[in-house]
């Protein structure tokens, strides 16, 4: 076979795969924090993100209600729920089992606008801070179907709460990505509270810096779809931000915090693929320090 043939036969079977079978190879990855003062109770945080769902999009919801037999304490998500103006029934029906049980949120870019088409190599690209919108959606819709449910809206905000017997503190911002950011509005040193947990959709690093200054415990995040594309051995090409691609999914340290960044449970509906980078959701459990 002619080299060029056999090298674009490997190309279409890695897309078919990547498009057709590694997109919808949902997991969920559980990982241990040590975040907690001695003696205090385990807590189990479901971790969510980049959804981006779409009315159609049935597997992907059965597979969310299946979250619920987790038996989390405590359900975040961290952006990017949907990819239609019209995904919030199908949306709420997916989040139904978390949205019985205590919650927070913050907004990601695509909560206040839709897809639109786009040159998929600008993905690779330097990100120039150009952002192309489409069709505005009716994020307020979202936020309080959410709230009405009892959930926390940590945009621009800070929350005290119990979970499972532990004083928690919970802090948010809004999108980085799209600069809609203020962190000034909810900084200062944690409070006196057995964990603090900070919340933001895009993991920039002025903002996992602020929080980290402040003593945050754990930062949670998404955006970067873990890469979406990566390769073996090399890992993530882009995390379409300023954090490290090593960093791009997965428990890290960020100095003296810790930080997870989801890989996320869905894909730009324009760009469906993942390569070598499941969709996931996280179960984090936190307990006691060594």
């Amino acid at each position: 076979m002619n080299p060029l043939a056999a090298l674009g036969l490997v190309a279409l079977g890695g897309l078919a795969y990547s498009a057709g079978y590694e997109v919808r190879a949902f997991r969920v990855r559980q990982l241990t924090v040590p975040v907690l003062p001695a003696g205090a109770r385990p807590v189990r945080i479901l971790h969510i993100s980049d959804m981006h769902l779409t009315p159609r999009q049935k597997r992907k919801q059965a597979w969310l209600r299946t979250l619920g037999e987790l038996g989390a304490d405590f359900t975040i998500v961290t952006g990017d729920f949907w990819a239609s103006a019209k995904a919030l029934p199908a949306l709420l029906h997916a989040l139904e089992p978390q949205l019985r049980g205590p919650g927070a949120f913050v907004f990601g870019s695509n909560d206040y606008y839709g897809p639109r088409p786009k040159n998929p190599a600008r993905y690779l690209g330097r990100d120039r801070g150009r952002r192309i919108h489409g069709e505005e959606l009716p994020w307020q819709d979202l936020r309080h179907a959410l709230t009405s449910a009892g959930w926390f809206d940590l945009t621009q905000r800070r929350v005290r709460s119990d979970i499972n017997g532990n004083s928690v503190e919970l802090r948010g911002v809004d999108d980085p990505h799209l600069q809609r950011d203020d962190y000034a509005l909810v900084a200062g040193p944690r409070a006196p509270v057995d964990v603090a947990l900070g919340v933001t959709h895009a993991p920039y690093l002025r903002i996992l810096d602020a929080m980290e200054e402040d003593g945050v415990d754990l930062i949670l995040s998404g955006h970067t779809h873990g890469g979406q594309l990566c390769l073996p051995g090399v890992g993530a090409l882009v995390t379409n931000c300023d954090l490290d691609r090593r960093r791009a999914k997965g428990l890290h340290r960020h100095r003296r915090s810790w930080l997870h960044v989801s890989a996320g449970v869905g894909t730009n509906p324009f760009t469906p693929v993942r390569f070598a980078c499941n969709p996931e959701a996280t179960l984090l459990t936190l307990v006691p320090r060594a």
